[in-house]
């Protein structure tokens, strides 16, 4: 029912009035029935009910010529609307800036002064109307009720420019007045509601206590992400103090467990991340930041705890959250950024990251057990496909294969691990080149090569490692010669043409490529002296000191060899050269490898090197096996 009036209609405006009113009191309450109902579905159909009931009521309304008199219930009845529709569609539409634009164009066609206040937009009508609102006293709640919608959908949408102008005209100072947001929303004192007033779902003191938590938390995030640390704590602690729901004071207090933490506090930080827990059921953003505390404190076996809680905690369907009608605190906040620490990530990131730090850590067993449920998890085609984090960059999906391989090698499965490298390669055997090395265009007379990812070479470089656990050398030489023959191939115009894929970027790093041949050429260099052929072992490990220069286990690998071959002056020299580094001041390094090739580094590490050059040193000229 409409309750729409002709405008010939003898019916006095003072009774249609309250008719009006009656209808939008009415529909305020079945909301409010809506809100407290324990049916899901039957919110929905009661809320969209309501909805289309408000949609009518104003359309009756804005039927008419504007009118003071019925001004405050429209401009109500907008606000009401608008309530409504921005918490069942849970955001702001392009629609409601329109239908707030319409209620401030209906009253400035009481005051016959629309016309030329359009050309300024949106600033320039609400400027018009609040100075208009020094004639009209009886607006002035329903204005601020307005006020407060505008606030909020321009927060939510960014327009802080536009929103510090709205307060700042609402506070009758725009000349070297302040542009804290926040203070400008406490400085705002919306005018209280008489008891005769229409209902609301929400009135203006309600969006203002929203609009400065929200603020406040928005403002402390983005303090907290550029470094500026003690004012994001105490923006935070602002959004804390107000008007917090459960679910948005969760969020908060992880922000202040990661700005302590940051700050050096780790304390303080573990109390605010255990009220974070305790304060509801989203629980996935304070045990990641508890994994990260851990991690900085040295508790290995708390930081793998709280990163198992989170993959369970991610593992449960989340439940629904009872809609209540309103514009609330999380309506008006941005999507968190993946490096914010309120993103935890998907539930394949979170068993990546469990299972990468078990193998960092030395747990193996543990390692092989999540990265075997990751990867089932992955090539289950009912599961969305791996996402990981863009900062710091993740592992792509052969990394992911080559981590497993490498794990299982850790802890001495050397065949399953073989079976990984086999399922990598054969789903992605059109990578593979059919021609191993350099070859002529006939009809062009030019030397080609196809493109082939790094990670390819290192499927086979873990394979010859797990042949080098079986006790096969000969197998394990030969998939060492094949990583070679891939990586040896690879030309600057390869590197120009062939990584498109954000993975095989990361591979195609100089330092990535550099260490993965010395790595390769190592591991072949040691299968060939475990066999006795030195000769052969010292050519390679000569190789992967020219290939990698920076990789101090290829010089002392051929220190050995050339004192096992007695070739006295050249590691006398090559002895010096190391005694020299040694004692010089080591960088720390500015880049860093793909987890499976730090494994596979740490296997073909010389065991003692100080040991190495003490021995040389009381008797560099005497040959010794070591």
């Amino acid at each position: 029912m409409s309750h729409q009036t002709p405008l010939g209609s003898s019916v006095p405006q003072a009774n249609c009035l309250d008719l009006w009113r009656e209808k939008n009191d009415w529909l305020v309450r079945q909301a409010k029935v809506a809100q407290d109902s324990s049916l899901s579905l039957g919110q929905q159909h009661l809320a969209q009910d309501v909805l289309k009931g408000l949609r009518e009521l104003l359309h009756s309304l804005q039927g008419l010529p504007a009118a003071v008199l019925v001004l405050p219930l429209e401009l109500t009845v907008i606000c009401n609307f608008t309530t409504l529709r921005a918490s069942l569609a849970r955001g702001f539409t392009e629609d409601q800036a329109q239908d707030i634009q319409r209620g401030l164009e209906r009253v400035m066609e009481t005051q016959k002064q629309l016309g030329p206040r359009l050309k300024h937009g949106f600033r320039g009508l609400w400027d018009s109307v609040l100075r208009a609102s020094s004639l009209l006293p009886e607006l002035l709640p329903a204005l601020h009720h307005l006020v407060g919608l505008q606030a909020a959908l321009w927060l939510s949408t960014d327009h802080l420019g536009d929103l510090t102008f709205l307060l700042q005209t609402l506070n009758g100072s725009q000349s070297g007045a302040s542009e804290d947001l926040l203070l400008l929303l406490k400085t705002w004192s919306p005018p209280a509601k008489a008891s005769d007033d229409p209902l609301t779902l929400q009135d203006a003191q309600g969006l203002k206590d929203v609009l400065l938590t929200a603020s406040a938390y928005r403002q402390g995030l983005q303090e907290l992400n550029t470094g500026s640390l003690p004012r994001a704590l105490s923006s935070l602690h602002e959004a804390a103090s107000g008007l917090c729901p459960r679910p948005v004071l969760v969020h908060v207090y992880t922000a202040l467990g990661t700005c302590l933490r940051k700050m050096g506090n780790p304390q303080r930080a573990l109390l605010y991340l255990i009220a974070a827990l305790k304060g509801g059921s989203i629980c996935g953003p304070p045990l990641l930041e508890a994994s990260r505390l851990y991690q900085q404190l040295g508790n290995t076996v708390a930081e793998l705890e709280s990163l198992e809680l989170l993959v369970e905690a991610l593992s449960v369907t989340p439940s629904s959250e009872v809609p209540h009608f309103l514009i609330e605190v999380e309506l008006l906040l941005p999507l968190p950024d993946p490096a914010s620490p309120l993103c935890c990530g998907t539930l394949s990131q979170i068993k990546h990251l469990l299972a990468s730090r078990c193998l960092q850590t030395g747990r193996a067993e543990d390692a092989v057990e999540h990265y075997l449920d990751l990867l089932a998890l992955l090539l289950d085609d009912s599961e969305p496909k791996f996402s990981p984090p863009p900062c710091p960059p993740g592992p792509c999906m052969p990394e992911v294969f080559l981590e497993a391989a490498a794990a299982l090698i850790q802890a001495g499965r050397a065949q399953d691990a073989l079976t990984v490298c086999e399922e990598l390669l054969s789903r992605t055997s059109s990578l593979i080149p059919k021609k191993p090395r350099l070859f002529t265009d006939a009809r062009k007379g030019t030397k080609e090569s196809s493109h082939c990812p790094p990670w390819v070479s290192a499927t086979y470089l873990l394979q010859g490692q797990a042949w080098v656990q079986l006790g096969a050398p000969k197998q394990a030489i030969s998939e060492f010669s094949r990583c070679l023959e891939l990586l040896f191939q690879a030309t600057p115009k390869d590197k120009e043409q062939g990584p498109t894929s954000d993975c095989e970027k990361r591979c195609t790093s100089d330092v990535v490529l550099q260490q993965l041949r010395a790595a390769a050429l190592i591991s072949r260099g040691l299968e060939w002296m475990a066999s006795g052929q030195d000769t052969k072992a010292l050519q390679d490990f000569l190789l992967s000191v020219q290939v990698c220069p920076g990789n101090g286990d290829a010089s002392f690998h051929l220190l050995h060899t050339l004192r096992r071959l007695d070739r006295r002056d050249e590691a006398t020299a090559l002895w010096r050269r190391l005694e020299v580094q040694t004692k010089l001041p080591q960088e720390n390094a500015t880049w860093s490898l793909p987890l499976y090739l730090e494994t596979c580094l740490s296997w073909i590490r010389p065991p003692d090197r100080e040991t190495l050059l003490e021995e040389f040193q009381t008797s560099p000229l005497e040959p010794c096996d070591l």
